[in-house]
């Protein structure tokens, strides 16, 4: 059996896009320590937090060999009075991915509201435009030589089982399989991936509490707060049934990048803090590695 292709994000240390959400570390000590531990790609991460120049960003990855597999991209799609502005980021994005030998574009419906605790409603109207929007960004990212795969996630207008089961129905894009969202928006992740196994184009692998994914879901708990007091744990450590999930995709034929998900947020100041992303990640992959052997 081939190696698993295994995979860093920054969130995992720390590093969101969500204004506000905790101290960041530098990038150069993030793709360090994903290399320490053996990695050897990692996703892009939030806008400019890596260098937006390609020379300088296959620079930095190439000092510590990492390769740039993707990145994720969050964007209104819904609301045609910012359809160009949307599209042109997703022209910029996916230009500089391609630029790094990236494959794939990661693509989530956002809100346009800061952070993923709010979630109005939309009209059928909107939704269509979704639909046509996503379906713009895909042939953007194709010219790029980029799959794009749309994922499902909390606080976005693709985050539960109907949407889910919408937007597959809708579109013909394949979804990033998001264990842990999928779980916190009350989807399963094990039955999608049986019952759509020739639609999931990326993996993203997080292990959450289901006792806390429960109040974020039912509107008791902000997700960033539920973030910060261990909503998300490492591989093993929660209610999510990674074993039965990498199995059943590496039987089915699966042959895409295994990417390894916590998010985190660090408090500003707290050393300690600092030090368990990669204590995490390295108990994250102990669980992992002998699911291929």
């Amino acid at each position: 059996m081939s190696a698993p292709k295994l995979a860093g994000a920054p969130i995992s240390w720390g590093v969101c896009e969500v204004p506000g959400w905790g101290h960041l570390i530098e990038a150069d000590t993030v793709l360090g320590e994903m290399a320490e531990l053996g990695l050897t790609a990692t996703e892009l991460g939030p806008p400019e937090y890596l260098p937006t120049d390609p020379a300088k960003l296959r620079e930095l990855l190439g000092g510590h060999g990492l390769s740039m597999i993707g990145g994720f991209l969050a964007v209104v799609l819904h609301d045609e009075t910012v359809e160009q502005s949307t599209v042109d980021e997703a022209e910029r994005t996916a230009a500089l991915l391609a630029a790094t030998g990236a494959e794939v574009l990661v693509l989530a419906a956002a809100t346009g509201l800061d952070g993923y605790d709010e979630r109005p409603a939309l009209t059928d109207a909107e939704w269509a435009t979704l639909i046509r929007v996503s379906g713009r960004i895909r042939d953007i990212a194709a010219r790029h030589g980029l799959r794009t795969v749309l994922h499902p996630h909390v606080g976005t207008h693709v985050e539960r089982g109907p949407e889910v089961a919408r937007f597959l129905a809708d579109s013909d894009l394949e979804l990033c399989l998001d264990t842990g969202h999928l779980l916190i928006g009350g989807a399963d992740p094990v039955e999608l991936a049986r019952e759509h196994a020739d639609r999931i184009g990326h993996l993203h692998l997080k292990d959450v509490r289901a006792d806390i994914a429960a109040r974020v879901r039912d509107g008791e708990l902000p997700y960033a707060t539920a973030v910060g007091q261990g909503l998300y744990v490492p591989l093993g450590d929660g209610d999510v049934d990674i074993v039965g999930i990498v199995r059943f995709l590496r039987d089915a034929g699966y042959q895409g990048w295994y990417v390894l998900e916590q998010d985190t947020a660090l408090a500003e100041g707290d050393a300690d803090a600092a030090a368990r992303p990669k204590q995490d990640t390295a108990r994250s992959l102990d669980h992992l590695r002998p699911l291929f052997n």
